[in-house]
C-alpha cells in the first residue's frame, strides 16, 4: 500500500488506516503500516499536515480548538505546562511565523519545584505560575490566553508580539482592561517595558497578524491621527467594503496585500478604483517589502497618503 485517494481527488480516503477524523504521531502510522517516507510523501503532496513536531492529521480535517487539543496530547509530557507561542496556537491558531514549513514547535515549562523537560520536540524550562495562569483542557495543562498575552507581549519580537496580543484579545475569554490591570507583577522580569508599551495598544478588531504589524507601524508615527482597524464602508444598512485600516474624518485607509498573484492584484486595484470613486476613500495598499526589510518604507507610504487626504479636503498638510 503506497498511497490513499479517492479518485484523484487530492484527499485521503477510508482505506487510509488511521481515523481520518483525529491527529496521529509519526509512532502510531508506522504501527498502522505507515512507512515514515510514506509519511512524508502524504505531507509533501498535501494528503496529511503536520500539526506540530511529530503529530500529523489528514489535510481535509478542519482546524478547530478541539483538534488542536488533540495534538497537543499527543505530544505534552505529563505535568508540562503548554506555554508561549504553543500556547497562543493552541487558543487561537496563530503561531509565530515560519512555523507552517515544519509544524510549530512545542514551547512547554514545568512549575518551579519541577525538574526541567529535555526533549528534542521542544523548547522548555522552568516558569512560576499562579493557579488562574494555567488551564486544564482535557487534560491538558496550558497558560491561560491572558497569561498567554503577557508572556508573548514581554518574550516575543516586538512586530510579532502585537499580532499576538490582538489575536488573544480576540478570544474574547478576557477584556482589554484586565490586560493592562495586573502588569506590575512582571516588574523587574525581561521584556516588561516592550510588555508595558504594547498592552495599551493591543485591539481585538484586527484579524490578521500582518494587519497588527501594520497598526503598529502606523502608531508608531505619532504626529499622525490614531487609525481604527476595520472601517464598515456601507450603503445604507449593507456593508460594501472594510478597509483594514483607515481614518474615516479623512477618508484614507492603508491594507496589506498578502497574496502575490496577479489576479489578486488586479482585484485589489479594481476594489481600491471603486472605494475612492464611489465612496472617495484613497485607499493604499502595502506588501511585505514594504512593511519589513531594507526596503522598507511604510512610513512613508502612510504619511504620504494622509498629508494627499489632507490636500483632497482641503485640510492643512503635516510638517513631518
Amino acid at each position: 500500500m503506497t498511497t490513499w485517494s479517492t479518485r484523484g481527488l487530492p484527499l485521503l480516503d477510508n482505506d487510509f488506516p488511521m481515523p481520518l477524523e483525529l491527529p496521529f504521531t509519526v509512532q502510531q502510522a508506522h504501527a498502522a503500516g505507515v512507512t515514515r517516507q510514506q509519511l512524508r510523501g502524504l505531507v509533501s503532496t498535501g494528503l496529511v499536515r503536520r500539526m506540530v513536531k511529530g503529530v500529523y492529521v489528514a489535510a481535509q480535517v478542519p482546524d478547530s480548538l478541539l483538534l488542536r487539543g488533540r495534538a497537543l496530547r499527543l505530544a505534552v509530557p505529563e505535568h508540562a505546562v503548554v506555554t508561549d507561542w504553543t500556547a497562543c496556537w493552541f487558543h487561537t491558531g496563530y503561531d509565530r511565523p515560519g512555523s507552517h514549513r515544519a509544524g510549530p514547535e512545542l514551547t512547554l515549562f514545568r512549575q518551579v519545584g519541577h525538574d526541567r523537560l529535555r526533549n528534542g520536540l521542544c523548547r522548555s524550562g522552568q516558569r512560576t505560575f499562579r493557579p488562574e495562569d494555567v488551564w486544564e483542557v482535557d487534560g491538558l495543562l496550558v497558560t491561560s490566553p491572558l497569561r498567554t498575552a503577557w508572556d508573548l507581549g514581554r518574550l516575543a519580537h516586538r512586530d510579532r508580539a502585537i499580532g499576538a496580543l490582538d489575536a488573544l484579545l480576540r478570544t474574547g475569554t478576557f477584556t482589554h482592561d484586565e490586560l493592562l490591570l495586573d502588569l506590575d507583577r512582571f516588574k523587574g522580569m525581561r521584556g516588561v517595558v516592550q510588555l508595558r508599551e504594547l498592552a495599551p495598544l493591543a485591539d481585538a478588531r484586527a484579524e490578521s497578524p500582518t494587519e497588527s504589524t501594520l497598526r503598529l507601524r502606523w502608531l508608531d508615527l505619532p504626529s499622525l491621527p490614531r487609525p481604527t482597524p476595520q472601517v464598515s464602508i456601507r450603503v445604507g444598512d449593507i456593508e460594501v467594503y472594510r478597509v483594514d485600516l483607515g481614518l474615516e474624518e479623512l477618508r484614507y485607509g492603508c491594507e496589506y496585500d498578502g497574496a502575490e498573484f496577479h489576479e489578486d492584484r488586479e482585484w485589489d486595484a479594481a476594489r481600491r478604483e471603486d472605494l475612492l470613486q464611489r465612496f472617495t476613500w484613497d485607499v493604499d495598499g502595502v506588501r511585505r517589502d514594504n512593511v519589513w526589510g531594507p526596503r522598507r518604507d511604510v512610513e512613508q507610504i502612510l504619511i504620504m497618503g494622509i498629508d494627499r487626504a489632507r490636500k483632497r479636503l482641503g485640510r492643512p498638510t503635516y510638517l513631518i
